[in-house]
Protein backbone atom coordinates (compact mmCIF):
# COMPACT_ATOMS: atom_id res chain seq x y z
CA UNK A 1 0.00 0.00 0.00
CA UNK A 2 2.71 2.17 0.72
CA UNK A 3 4.44 1.44 -2.82
CA UNK A 4 1.12 2.25 -4.19
CA UNK A 5 0.61 6.01 -2.45
CA UNK A 6 4.00 7.07 -3.71
CA UNK A 7 3.32 5.83 -7.03
CA UNK A 8 -0.24 7.42 -6.92
CA UNK A 9 1.37 10.98 -5.94
CA UNK A 10 3.88 10.43 -8.36
CA UNK A 11 1.50 9.99 -11.79
CA UNK A 12 0.40 13.76 -10.47
CA UNK A 13 4.20 15.07 -11.08
CA UNK A 14 4.16 14.40 -15.28
CA UNK A 15 5.47 14.37 -17.76
CA UNK A 16 2.34 12.67 -18.79
CA UNK A 17 -1.21 13.78 -17.91
CA UNK A 18 -3.10 11.19 -15.42
CA UNK A 19 -5.97 9.47 -17.67
CA UNK A 20 -8.28 8.30 -14.46
CA UNK A 21 -10.90 5.82 -15.78
CA UNK A 22 -13.61 5.90 -12.92
CA UNK A 23 -15.08 2.74 -11.82
CA UNK A 24 -18.09 1.57 -9.99
CA UNK A 25 -17.67 -1.89 -8.91
CA UNK A 26 -15.22 -4.41 -8.80
CA UNK A 27 -16.08 -5.73 -13.08
CA UNK A 28 -15.62 -2.53 -13.95
CA UNK A 29 -12.51 -1.79 -12.05
CA UNK A 30 -10.75 -4.95 -13.34
CA UNK A 31 -11.40 -4.27 -17.09
CA UNK A 32 -10.13 -0.51 -16.67
CA UNK A 33 -6.64 -2.35 -15.10
CA UNK A 34 -6.63 -4.88 -17.98
CA UNK A 35 -6.71 -1.83 -20.38
CA UNK A 36 -3.90 -0.11 -19.37
CA UNK A 37 -5.31 2.35 -16.73
CA UNK A 38 -2.18 3.54 -14.41
CA UNK A 39 -4.99 3.88 -11.65
CA UNK A 40 -8.01 3.56 -11.05
CA UNK A 41 -10.89 6.17 -9.60
CA UNK A 42 -14.16 5.50 -8.25
CA UNK A 43 -16.94 7.41 -9.21
CA UNK A 44 -19.39 8.69 -6.56
CA UNK A 45 -22.11 8.94 -8.47
CA UNK A 46 -22.08 5.76 -10.27
CA UNK A 47 -21.31 3.70 -7.28
CA UNK A 48 -24.42 4.99 -5.49
CA UNK A 49 -26.39 4.25 -9.08
CA UNK A 50 -24.95 0.86 -9.04
CA UNK A 51 -25.66 0.07 -5.55
CA UNK A 52 -29.36 1.81 -6.06
CA UNK A 53 -29.29 5.41 -4.50
CA UNK A 54 -28.99 8.80 -5.86
CA UNK A 55 -25.68 10.55 -5.86
CA UNK A 56 -24.83 13.29 -3.31
CA UNK A 57 -24.03 11.49 0.41
CA UNK A 58 -26.88 8.96 -0.18
CA UNK A 59 -24.78 5.94 -0.01
CA UNK A 60 -24.57 4.02 3.20
CA UNK A 61 -20.96 3.75 4.28
CA UNK A 62 -20.61 0.41 4.62
CA UNK A 63 -21.31 -0.20 1.18
CA UNK A 64 -19.15 2.41 0.14
CA UNK A 65 -15.80 0.34 2.10
CA UNK A 66 -16.93 -2.79 0.36
CA UNK A 67 -16.83 -1.38 -3.01
CA UNK A 68 -13.62 -0.15 -2.82
CA UNK A 69 -12.12 -3.57 -0.86
CA UNK A 70 -13.80 -5.10 -4.05
CA UNK A 71 -11.96 -3.29 -6.62
CA UNK A 72 -8.26 -2.94 -4.55
CA UNK A 73 -8.72 -6.61 -4.50
CA UNK A 74 -9.19 -7.12 -8.34
CA UNK A 75 -6.72 -4.48 -9.25
CA UNK A 76 -2.49 -4.14 -9.15
CA UNK A 77 -2.70 -0.53 -9.87
CA UNK A 78 -3.83 2.27 -7.52
CA UNK A 79 -7.09 2.88 -6.28
CA UNK A 80 -8.56 6.26 -5.22
CA UNK A 81 -12.02 6.78 -4.22
CA UNK A 82 -14.35 9.57 -4.34
CA UNK A 83 -16.15 9.75 -1.36
CA UNK A 84 -18.58 12.76 -2.00
CA UNK A 85 -18.77 15.04 0.67
CA UNK A 86 -17.78 12.54 2.90
CA UNK A 87 -21.24 11.40 4.04
CA UNK A 88 -20.96 13.34 7.12
CA UNK A 89 -20.11 17.12 8.14
CA UNK A 90 -18.80 15.35 11.38
CA UNK A 91 -15.47 15.38 12.06
CA UNK A 92 -15.19 12.39 14.23
CA UNK A 93 -17.61 10.34 11.48
CA UNK A 94 -15.12 11.53 8.71
CA UNK A 95 -11.90 10.59 10.53
CA UNK A 96 -13.88 7.23 10.79
CA UNK A 97 -14.63 7.10 7.25
CA UNK A 98 -10.94 7.96 5.98
CA UNK A 99 -9.57 5.16 8.36
CA UNK A 100 -12.11 2.34 6.50
CA UNK A 101 -11.31 4.23 3.26
CA UNK A 102 -7.77 3.75 3.69
CA UNK A 103 -8.29 0.55 5.89
CA UNK A 104 -10.13 -0.51 2.58
CA UNK A 105 -6.77 0.01 0.42
CA UNK A 106 -7.70 3.41 -1.44
CA UNK A 107 -4.36 5.63 -1.26
CA UNK A 108 -6.35 8.91 -2.85
CA UNK A 109 -10.02 10.51 -2.14
CA UNK A 110 -11.73 13.20 -3.41
CA UNK A 111 -13.60 15.11 -1.25
CA UNK A 112 -16.19 17.69 -2.78
CA UNK A 113 -17.21 21.07 -1.05
CA UNK A 114 -20.39 21.12 -2.66
CA UNK A 115 -22.41 24.18 -1.64
CA UNK A 116 -20.58 23.69 1.66
CA UNK A 117 -19.08 26.46 3.42
CA UNK A 118 -15.12 26.34 2.47
CA UNK A 119 -13.92 26.99 5.97
CA UNK A 120 -15.92 23.87 7.03
CA UNK A 121 -14.84 22.10 4.12
CA UNK A 122 -10.78 22.51 5.19
CA UNK A 123 -11.77 21.69 8.43
CA UNK A 124 -12.74 18.40 6.65
CA UNK A 125 -9.83 18.19 5.04
CA UNK A 126 -7.76 18.77 7.91
CA UNK A 127 -9.26 16.02 9.65
CA UNK A 128 -9.26 13.97 6.86
CA UNK A 129 -5.13 14.08 6.46
CA UNK A 130 -4.91 13.65 10.18
CA UNK A 131 -7.01 10.46 10.41
CA UNK A 132 -4.64 9.30 7.34
CA UNK A 133 -1.53 10.14 8.86
CA UNK A 134 -2.45 8.19 11.88
CA UNK A 135 -3.25 5.47 9.74
CA UNK A 136 0.44 5.37 8.13
CA UNK A 137 -0.65 6.44 4.73
CA UNK A 138 0.19 9.17 2.39
CA UNK A 139 -3.45 9.60 1.13
CA UNK A 140 -3.71 11.85 -2.00
CA UNK A 141 -6.63 13.88 -1.07
CA UNK A 142 -7.96 16.12 -3.97
CA UNK A 143 -9.57 18.42 -2.97
CA UNK A 144 -12.87 18.86 -4.91
CA UNK A 145 -14.47 22.29 -5.60
CA UNK A 146 -17.66 23.07 -7.41
CA UNK A 147 -17.86 26.86 -7.86
CA UNK A 148 -18.15 26.31 -11.83
CA UNK A 149 -19.94 22.93 -11.63
CA UNK A 150 -22.67 24.51 -9.36
CA UNK A 151 -22.44 27.78 -11.08
CA UNK A 152 -21.67 29.43 -7.26
CA UNK A 153 -19.72 32.39 -9.19
CA UNK A 154 -19.70 33.55 -12.54
CA UNK A 155 -16.85 34.78 -15.04
CA UNK A 156 -13.59 36.28 -12.98
CA UNK A 157 -15.53 36.34 -9.75
CA UNK A 158 -15.44 32.19 -10.36
CA UNK A 159 -11.93 32.10 -10.83
CA UNK A 160 -11.32 34.39 -8.09
CA UNK A 161 -13.14 32.36 -5.17
CA UNK A 162 -12.08 29.16 -6.98
CA UNK A 163 -8.52 29.86 -6.04
CA UNK A 164 -9.23 31.62 -3.27
CA UNK A 165 -10.52 28.02 -2.38
CA UNK A 166 -7.68 26.30 -3.47
CA UNK A 167 -5.07 28.19 -1.12
CA UNK A 168 -7.55 27.32 2.06
CA UNK A 169 -7.76 23.58 0.84
CA UNK A 170 -3.97 23.27 0.53
CA UNK A 171 -3.32 24.81 3.41
CA UNK A 172 -5.49 22.62 5.26
CA UNK A 173 -3.50 19.56 4.05
CA UNK A 174 -4.93 19.06 0.82
CA UNK A 175 -2.72 16.94 -2.06
CA UNK A 176 -4.37 18.66 -5.41
CA UNK A 177 -7.40 20.60 -6.57
CA UNK A 178 -10.03 19.27 -8.43
CA UNK A 179 -12.74 21.93 -10.71
CA UNK A 180 -14.97 19.75 -12.65
CA UNK A 181 -17.32 22.19 -14.60
CA UNK A 182 -14.69 24.67 -16.85
CA UNK A 183 -13.84 22.98 -20.42
CA UNK A 184 -12.79 26.59 -21.62
CA UNK A 185 -9.24 26.68 -22.62
CA UNK A 186 -8.50 29.74 -21.16
CA UNK A 187 -10.35 29.39 -17.72
CA UNK A 188 -8.43 26.05 -17.52
CA UNK A 189 -5.45 27.47 -18.14
CA UNK A 190 -5.96 30.26 -15.64
CA UNK A 191 -6.64 27.82 -12.79
CA UNK A 192 -3.43 26.14 -13.75
CA UNK A 193 -1.47 28.87 -13.03
CA UNK A 194 -2.87 29.56 -10.44
CA UNK A 195 -3.05 26.67 -8.71
CA UNK A 196 -0.29 25.64 -6.68
CA UNK A 197 -0.52 22.19 -6.76
CA UNK A 198 -1.92 19.34 -9.36
CA UNK A 199 -5.23 20.80 -11.24
CA UNK A 200 -7.65 17.94 -11.85
CA UNK A 201 -10.64 18.22 -14.54
CA UNK A 202 -13.29 16.71 -15.54
CA UNK A 203 -14.34 14.95 -18.97
CA UNK A 204 -17.02 16.45 -20.66
CA UNK A 205 -18.41 16.63 -24.04
CA UNK A 206 -15.95 19.92 -24.69
CA UNK A 207 -13.26 19.30 -22.62
CA UNK A 208 -10.13 19.71 -24.55
CA UNK A 209 -8.04 17.00 -25.63
CA UNK A 210 -5.16 14.70 -23.06
CA UNK A 211 -2.77 16.46 -25.13
CA UNK A 212 -3.91 20.25 -25.29
CA UNK A 213 -4.85 19.49 -21.34
CA UNK A 214 -1.29 18.99 -20.39
CA UNK A 215 -0.11 21.76 -22.03
CA UNK A 216 -2.55 24.43 -20.17
CA UNK A 217 -1.02 22.49 -17.09
CA UNK A 218 -3.78 20.21 -16.04
CA UNK A 219 -2.35 16.55 -14.27
CA UNK A 220 -5.47 14.80 -14.17
CA UNK A 221 -8.12 13.97 -15.92
CA UNK A 222 -11.30 11.82 -14.68
CA UNK A 223 -13.96 10.41 -16.77
CA UNK A 224 -16.51 10.57 -13.85
CA UNK A 225 -19.82 8.86 -14.87
CA UNK A 226 -19.37 8.79 -18.78
CA UNK A 227 -17.90 4.76 -18.73
CA UNK A 228 -21.00 4.04 -16.26
CA UNK A 229 -23.11 5.69 -19.06
CA UNK A 230 -21.30 4.53 -21.71
CA UNK A 231 -21.75 0.97 -20.74
CA UNK A 232 -25.54 1.27 -18.90
CA UNK A 233 -26.36 3.38 -22.42
CA UNK A 234 -25.77 -0.05 -24.40
CA UNK A 235 -27.63 -1.89 -22.03
CA UNK A 236 -30.70 0.28 -22.80
CA UNK A 237 -30.06 0.43 -26.29
CA UNK A 238 -29.92 -3.16 -26.42
CA UNK A 239 -33.00 -4.31 -24.04
CA UNK A 240 -36.20 -3.69 -25.98
CA UNK A 241 -34.50 -5.76 -28.87
CA UNK A 242 -34.31 -8.45 -26.72
CA UNK A 243 -37.65 -8.39 -25.15
CA UNK A 244 -39.38 -8.10 -28.00
CA UNK A 245 -37.34 -10.72 -30.03
CA UNK A 246 -35.94 -12.65 -27.51
CA UNK A 247 -33.07 -13.42 -30.38
CA UNK A 248 -29.53 -13.59 -29.52
CA UNK A 249 -28.60 -11.02 -31.99
CA UNK A 250 -29.92 -7.60 -30.49
CA UNK A 251 -27.26 -8.13 -27.74
CA UNK A 252 -23.86 -8.74 -29.96
CA UNK A 253 -21.90 -6.62 -31.50
CA UNK A 254 -20.37 -4.48 -28.01
CA UNK A 255 -17.63 -6.20 -28.06
CA UNK A 256 -16.17 -9.31 -26.10
CA UNK A 257 -15.39 -9.78 -22.74
CA UNK A 258 -11.76 -10.80 -21.39
CA UNK A 259 -12.52 -14.10 -19.25
CA UNK A 260 -13.48 -12.81 -16.36
CA UNK A 261 -13.83 -16.29 -14.01
CA UNK A 262 -9.52 -15.69 -15.01
CA UNK A 263 -9.18 -12.38 -13.94
CA UNK A 264 -10.77 -13.05 -10.77
CA UNK A 265 -9.02 -16.45 -10.29
CA UNK A 266 -11.46 -18.36 -11.21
Amino acid sequence: MTDHAAAFHALHTGPDLLILPNAWDAASAALMASAGAKAVATSSAAVAWAQGFPDGDALPTDRLIAVIADVVRVTSVPVTADIEGGYTDDLAELSETIRRVAGAGAVGISLEDGARDPDLHARKIAAARAAADAEGVALYINARTDIYLRDLAQGEAALTETLRRATLYLDAGASGLFVPGPADEAVIGALADGVQAPLNIMLRPTTPPAERLAALGVRRLSSATAPFRAAYGALVEALPGYLETGTFGALTGRGALPDLDGVFGG
